[in-house]
């Protein structure tokens, strides 16, 4: 968005869009980036921007210059060392906390043997249609739209695929009509293998989040999993600490089966960034199950997402 007098009087959503405004001899020339909007809406932006800034003082003539301006799009992985640690559920609910926040974000279910997105974001069953011989990302009750092997094969059926396979699988889920989206979260499978050597080689992530449980042997991998992308000259964002403190519900006490502040000490070892935490609570592991994610709501449970979203987000916005 530009800092013009011109532009004051257009609504927030159009004034984000403005890239350049000029006067000159009573004449105003706006550039308006339409990336995403289809013709109708295109046609009811530049109707609305002639109306507003021809009613500015001076204004004689307005000029609309429709562009189609993209950002380049990024990648941020989601990665763990080992398996169980709710990496998946942290993507789809950073996904949600980012899309709620405005961004425009698609999510990559790249967990070929074990896809859990559809389940988690509650499109599970629905078929992704091609075109142009590329995949169309399933769209999701919560805004988010979504590619995963969970949409291509029957539920439960088991993949049994080598590395290469997996690899090719993995291109096809990427290199897919994604639209306007700006960021792709890619949820990992864990460890570090095949699937992770094809993103790191052919797509190169902007950044990765870490994932780990606070006990000694999650983070050991953790650890592992963090080497592999600095290696491929990956920046690893931070790390997230999951399954943190779980308060009774009969008596409010918080205990820490899984221990308590080893990511975060971690973190501080490594001189990573600290993300945050997310607790160990039922509602989050229901929501999963049955396609709500808890970020889609405005519940306590959500905030813990939405704050590492915003970490997420500001990381992002510096590093562009």
């Amino acid at each position: 968005m530009v800092d013009h007098p011109l532009i004051a009087a257009l609504p927030a959503p159009l004034r984000d869009r403005v890239t350049s405004a000029t006067m000159k001899d009573g004449r105003a020339t706006v550039v308006l980036d339409v990336a995403g909007l289809d013709p109708r809406q295109r046609e009811q932006a530049e109707a609305a921007v002639t109306q507003r800034v021809g009613a500015a003082a001076g204004v004689n003539e307005v000029r609309v210059i429709l562009t189609a301006e993209r950002k380049a799009r990024r990648i941020v992985a989601v990665g763990s060392g080992k398996g169980g640690v709710g990496k998946s559920t942290l993507t789809a609910n950073l996904a949600v906390a980012l899309h709620r926040m405005g961004h425009k974000v698609g999510l990559v279910d790249a967990d070929i043997y074990g896809p859990s997105q559809p389940t988690i974001l509650g499109n599970q069953g629905v078929r992704p249609e091609a075109r142009e011989d590329k995949l169309v990302p399933v769209a999701s009750a919560v805004g988010v739209p979504v590619l995963s092997m969970g949409h291509l094969v029957k539920p439960g059926q088991a993949i049994a695929w080598r590395g290469p396979m997996a690899g090719n699988a993995l291109s096809q889920l990427i290199d897919a009509h994604w639209g306007d989206a700006e960021l792709l979260l890619v949820d990992l499978p864990p460890g570090t293998g095949d699937v992770q050597l094809t993103m790191l080689q052919k797509f190169k992530p902007a950044g990765a989040v870490l994932v780990s449980t606070p006990q000694d042997l999650a983070l050991i991998d953790a650890a592992r999993a963090g080497q592999l992308f600095d290696q491929a000259g990956v920046p690893v964002i931070g790390l997230v600490e999951n399954m943190a403190g779980y308060a009774c519900p009969h008596c409010g006490e918080i205990s820490d089966p899984f221990g308590a502040g080893g990511v975060e000490e971690a973190a501080r070892r490594l001189e990573l960034p600290f993300l945050g935490r997310i607790p160990l609570d039922l509602a989050i592991r229901q929501g999963s199950d049955s396609g709500q994610p808890p970020a889609a709501g405005d519940g306590a449970i959500a905030e813990p997402f939405r704050a590492i979203a915003a970490k997420l987000a500001a990381w992002l916005a510096k590093t562009s």
